[in-house]
C-alpha cells in the first residue's frame, strides 16, 4: 500500500531533474501521474518508466504558463484517470544576469514561466476542486533565492518570492474547501546547478541528488498532510526545514504625532539595535543552512 493509492497527481516540469523525481516517487506511492513538460520526449520517457514499473501515467506536452494548456492539463487528468487529487508546480527556468546586464526578455521569460506557470495550473485545479466539492493538495516550488535574495538573480528571485506569497494566499482562499497549498524551496544537483554542486564520494549518501526532494513532496500530497497548509519548507539531502514568513521585529512610534524626516534620523537606529539587524546590505548566502 502506498500513501497515494487511488490518487491522481499532475507534475509540471516533470521531464527532468526534481520534477522527474517527483513524478516517479508519486507513482511509486500509488498515484496515477500526468507527466507535464515542454519536451515531448522527456515527458514520454518518464511516463514510460512509470508504466514499465507497473504504474499508471500519461505524458502532457505544453507551456503550462498558457491558460489553455493548463486547463487542458487538468481536464486531461480528469478524463484519463477520473479526477484530480494533487498538483505539483515545478516547471521553471534560469536566466541569471546582474540587473544592468539583464535584458527585458530575460526578465519577462523567468517571471512568466515561474509565476504564470504556477498561476495557470493552480487556477485550473482549484476551479475543478471547487466545482466538484473535492479536497486537493498543491505543492509550489519557491527557492532560497526568492526567500533570501541571491546575487545575479533579480528575475528568478522576484519570481520565486512571488511564488512563496502566492502559495500562502492560495492556502487561505482554498482552506474552506479542504484544499491545502504549501511551497518547497529545494536544493539539488540538476542541469541548472550541476557545475556548482559536488558529486558524492564513492558509496556515500548523495546529499545533492535531485531525487531526495521527492519523498517530502509525496508526503505533502497525501492525506497524512491534510492539516498542513500555507507553509514553506526547505528540502535538500536528508534535511527538511521550515521557513518563517516575514514578521515585524521591532517598532518605533512618535507619540501620536506625524514624523519629520529629521526626527526619524535620530530614531531609526533603534530598529536595528533592538532587532539585532545590521543596517548595511547582508550576504544572503550566509543565512543558508546547507551550502557547498
Amino acid at each position: 500500500m502506498g500513501l497515494l493509492d487511488e490518487k491522481v497527481a499532475v507534475v509540471t516540469g516533470a521531464g527532468r531533474g526534481i520534477g522527474r523525481g517527483e513524478a516517479l516517487e508519486l507513482a511509486r506511492e500509488g498515484a496515477c501521474v500526468v507527466v507535464s513538460d515542454l519536451d515531448a520526449d522527456a515527458a514520454a520517457d518518464v511516463a514510460e518508466q512509470i508504466v514499465q514499473a507497473g504504474g499508471l501515467a500519461i505524458p502532457h506536452v505544453g507551456d503550462v504558463s498558457e491558460i489553455e494548456v493548463a486547463d487542458e492539463l487538468v481536464a486531461g487528468a480528469v478524463s484519463t484517470f477520473g479526477g484530480l487529487d494533487a498538483l505539483v508546480n515545478n516547471a521553471g527556468v534560469l536566466r541569471d544576469r546582474t540587473l544592468v546586464r539583464m535584458s527585458p526578455d530575460q526578465w519577462d521569460e523567468v517571471i512568466r514561466v515561474h509565476l504564470r506557470g504556477h498561476f495557470a495550473p493552480t487556477r485550473a485545479a482549484c476551479a475543478w476542486w471547487k466545482d466538484h466539492a473535492r479536497p486537493g493538495r498543491i505543492v509550489c516550488t519557491t527557492s532560497t533565492s526568492g526567500l533570501l535574495g541571491m546575487f545575479g538573480q533579480a528575475n528568478y528571485g522576484a519570481a520565486k518570492a512571488g511564488v512563496a506569497v502566492f502559495s500562502g494566499i492560495v492556502a487561505l482562499e482554498m482552506a474552506r474547501l479542504g484544499v491545502t497549498c504549501n511551497a518547497i524551496a529545494p536544493a539539488a544537483r540538476t542541469r541548472l546547478t550541476e557545475g556548482a554542486l559536488p558529486a558524492p564520494a564513492d558509496g556515500a549518501f548523495d546529499f545533492w541528488d535531485a531525487d531526495n526532494v521527492a519523498p517530502f513532496v509525496a508526503f505533502l500530497c497525501s492525506d497524512q498532510a491534510a492539516h498542513i497548509s500555507g507553509k514553506i519548507f526547505g528540502v535538500v539531502g536528508d534535511a527538511v526545514e521550515i521557513y518563517q514568513s516575514y514578521v515585524s521585529a521591532h517598532v518605533i512610534q512618535n507619540g501620536g504625532v506625524r514624523w519629520t524626516a529629521a526626527d526619524l534620523g535620530g530614531r531609526v537606529s533603534e530598529l536595528f539595535d533592538v532587532a539585532g539587524i545590521p543596517a548595511e546590505v547582508e550576504n544572503p548566502a550566509d543565512k543558508i543552512r546547507f551550502t557547498v
